[in-house]
């Protein structure tokens, strides 16, 4: 390893490259900024991620004419420059994007990360995003570094020897936070409806937001808890210290809580930071149907953005506009359904903040299905659960207008009747 300058580290950059980004609170933006100050002399540079934090220069003026976005998923720092001719999304589950790189059907040339300093042995932490970044190190023909003493040293398996990354600069800044947001009363429904569900023993898997958390502050009375999951936040922290998380029914690294990324608060990273009991694992880990369905009582809490009446799920498009990605929810729906007493779940408001219902009598054209039909069990919103495992199509339409609002449910009632002909 090598310490260069922010512009020698930088030109290892060439016109044509392919170039992988660390994600999430892990984003190297000072490399990644510096990259991008180079526009003039860059072309037709393409950049591969998944959700990325921070501003993102490359998809704006006067940078972005050099650089073409490919994600793999879409967060809002670069979900304008993807609906447009700059970038493009490819739908992949994120247990399968290793594959990309392992299997060189997105060859890398240069992947750029954010790493602790080496410890006595030489070996760096990717910190608390680890994800797809194993697969995309071992693969580029160039591994570029910022070294960050504030990155937190995670245990698992995201480490890189300082003999695999070839240049590296020096850096001394606060990694991304993801603070959490107040919980409304609406939230706080809707997680009280889901934690009903949860039993004691559960091995949970939740993302990040308001619904999650507010099912995670409904968990209190809950016992032996576990957690395998793609992300790790905030929310989880005080069932941990209140003895609810324990993690001792689970199959798969008993005791640990195993996740792929986290993101929140400076007390989030100071917890993980050389935590034993937390083990960071890429996401073809994490993220392996088989491996989660053997822990018991898997419950995955996911959301959607519409839900149609015969249970389609669309939880990455607006319509035709991408929004989002596919990620994991299909990962641990799948987990959770072949998990001994698991539980999957959908959990959503049941009406957007401006009053559009969200459970509608068919997805908006050109809308994504994330979720087919025959994997969709629990759908919960304020108003109730209903299970559409086993249901037919008029049975899971008349289920579904159930806990809709009411203030849609009579044009819901009557879009049932227009399509199955009965009341």
């Amino acid at each position: 390893m090598k310490i260069v300058s922010i512009e020698e580290a930088a030109a290892v950059v060439k016109s044509g490259n392919r170039i992988f980004l660390q994600g999430a609170a892990m984003t190297p933006n000072t490399l990644i900024n510096a990259i991008c100050e180079r526009y003039e002399e860059l072309k037709e540079v393409e950049v591969i991620s998944i959700h990325t934090e921070g501003q993102v220069n490359y998809a704006m003026e006067p940078f972005k004419k050099s650089f073409k976005i490919n994600s793999c998923f879409v967060g809002g720092n670069v979900r304008k420059a993807v609906n447009t001719n700059q970038g493009d999304y490819i739908p992949i589950f994120l247990s399968e994007i290793h594959l990309l790189f392992r299997r060189n059907i997105l060859p890398l040339d240069v992947a750029l990360v954010q790493v602790s300093p080496p410890d006595k042995h030489g070996y760096c932490s990717l910190g608390v995003s680890v994800d797809i970044a194993i697969p995309a190190i071992q693969k580029a023909k160039k591994v570029v570094a910022q070294i960050n003493p504030r990155v937190p040293r995670t245990h698992g398996d995201g480490v890189i020897h300082r003999s695999k990354i070839d240049l590296a600069i020096e850096v001394d800044e606060p990694i991304h936070r993801h603070p959490m947001g107040d919980i409304s009363e609406l939230e706080h429904r809707i997680g009280k409806n889901v934690a009903e569900l949860i039993e004691d023993g559960a091995t949970l898997q939740l993302g990040i937001g308001n619904i999650p958390n507010a099912v995670l502050t409904n968990l209190k009375d809950h016992q032996r808890l576990g957690v395998h999951t793609e992300m790790f936040s905030d929310g989880l922290l005080p069932l941990i210290e209140n003895g609810n998380i324990t993690g001792e029914e689970k199959e798969i690294k008993t005791n640990k809580i195993v996740t792929a990324f986290a993101a929140g608060s400076q007390k989030l990273y100071d917890f993980v930071d050389d935590n034993p009991i937390v083990h960071f694992k890429e996401a073809a880990y994490t993220n392996d149907t088989n491996l989660i369905a053997r822990n018991p009582k898997v419950t995955a809490i996911n959301s959607a953005i519409e839900i149609d009446l015969t249970g389609q799920v669309c939880a990455d498009t607006i319509g035709t506009r991408q929004f989002s990605g596919v990620g994991g929810q299909m990962d641990f729906i799948r987990g959770a359904t072949i998990s001994e007493g698991g539980k999957p779940i959908i959990a959503i408001s049941s009406a957007t903040a401006k009053g559009v219902s969200k459970i509608a009598p068919v997805l908006k054209q050109g809308a994504g299905v994330t979720t087919t039909r025959a994997h969709v069990h629990y759908v919960v919103t304020e108003y109730g659960v209903v299970n559409l495992f086993g249901k037919n199509l008029y049975e899971r339409a008349k289920a579904l207008v159930s806990i809709a609002h009411p203030d849609h449910q009579e044009a819901l009632d009557r879009a049932a009747y227009e399509r199955f002909g009965r009341e």
